[in-house]
């Protein structure tokens, strides 16, 4: 009985093996290896998923702000929280139409021209204006906005009722570091150029606590700040007696980029003006109390 038992146990096992060799000939012929193991020359390349890349500070509302939850407007970052406003907007439909996948870096302002330059993102859409020195390092679509240079003072203070730059002769005056909104100050007859800072969150600090009289800023970028902070208010020019500035903002890539740039300007070319000024009446009403 041992013997018979023995030679069943042995013919088991064979009989195993041969399915477990055969099942293992059949996987081989009809299904391509995993990325783990690797693939024959003759094995398709698995397709790569298209991502576009964009670099903002997420701190300048409401082109960009940083919010802690997510909604349809904003895109999650690799860090922590969510980027929102309009820059993202505006990002999330050139992206749909690229047929590409949204990224976005939350990076400081200073540190958003090396980082197309050297390819850790793919563009730069964070409000800012192509001047010809940003252009000597990037390349630049046509403006996908427009607006106004205007300062913003504090409310209780007789600079409200200003309606020319000399009315700010004498004053201290702050724009923000690295930007055409501290370069302008200078155009103020005796203005008191103040040290620029880093971010607008930062100098509506300053302002209120009297160490500035006013601060420079784009039309929308001010609205955000006196829709946040009632005691604070707005200062539009008369004409020709308000600053000489170049006040569109477009989209920078990598100098030379021609397909990419090429690419993001067909996309932006389908979006109407009426379209991108409703984006940002949008932004400005969701942006963050702190944004």
């Amino acid at each position: 009985m041992n013997q018979r038992r023995m030679l069943a146990a042995v013919f088991a096992v064979m009989m195993t093996l041969t399915l477990l060799a055969g099942c293992g000939g059949n996987n081989n012929s009809s299904s391509p290896a995993s990325p783990s193991q690797g693939s024959s020359d003759s094995d398709p390349a698995p397709a790569e998923q298209k991502t576009f890349t964009v670099g903002m500070e997420a701190n300048y509302a409401p082109f960009n702000w940083t919010q802690v939850e997510g909604d349809d407007y904003s895109v999650a970052l690799e860090s922590a929280g969510y980027a929102g406003g309009y820059d993202v907007v505006m990002a999330k439909a050139l992206a749909e139409k690229m047929g590409a996948t949204l990224v976005i870096k939350k990076l400081a302002w200073e540190g958003l021209e090396p980082a197309v330059t050297s390819g850790e993102i793919d563009a730069i859409i964070a409000g800012m204006t192509a001047t010809p020195e940003r252009k000597e390092n990037a390349d630049f679509t046509t403006p996908y906005y427009e607006s106004e240079m205007v300062c913003i003072v504090r409310a209780d203070d007789a600079l409200a009722n200003a309606t020319s730059l000399a009315d700010f002769t004498g004053k201290n005056v702050q724009g923000q570091q690295n930007t055409l909104y501290d370069d302008i100050i200078d155009q103020i007859p005796g203005v008191n150029h103040m040290t620029p800072l880093q971010s607008y969150p930062l100098m509506v600090l300053a302002l209120q606590n009297g160490e500035a009289d006013a601060l420079t800023a784009e039309l929308p970028v001010a609205t955000g700040v006196v829709t946040s902070n009632p005691n604070l208010a707005i200062v539009r020019f008369e004409d020709g007696k308000g600053f000489e500035a170049d006040t569109t903002v477009s989209i920078a890539v990598k100098k030379g980029n021609t397909e990419l740039l090429n690419a993001i300007q067909s996309a932006l070319d389908t979006i109407d003006t009426d379209t991108r000024n409703q984006w940002m009446t949008d932004a400005v009403s969701r942006q963050p109390a702190n944004g």
